[in-house]
């Protein structure tokens, strides 16, 4: 999913006590994004759920039909990103002492 691997440079390089912030930073940052798509999927999923059994419009039924896949899409490409930067940034030199 991503072409570019901007954490691929730590790899072998000394890095020093700013660098291990700014992973920590961005580790963060990963799973409050990956948290977000998962609110997100999560929301798309009840609302579809909740158009389909409360309303008998046949708009909002299909409306309904249509969230559901949107919310587990959302749901994958959530992890599959938390997935690709977080492994990106485990293969950094974090084990490295100080």
């Amino acid at each position: 999913m991503l072409k570019n691997k901007p954490y691929e440079k730590l790899i072998d390089e000394e890095i020093i006590l700013r660098d291990y912030l700014a992973i920590d930073r961005t580790k963060l940052s990963n799973e409050r994004t990956f948290l977000a798509y998962l609110r997100t999927a999560l929301t798309f999923l009840i609302a579809g759920t909740t158009f389909i059994k409360f309303f008998d419009t046949p708009i909002l039924t299909l409306l309904g039909i249509m969230m559901i896949p949107i919310g587990i899409l959302l749901g994958t490409i959530g992890v599959i990103r938390f997935k690709t930067i977080n492994t990106s940034l485990t293969k950094s030199n974090r084990d490295k002492p100080i």
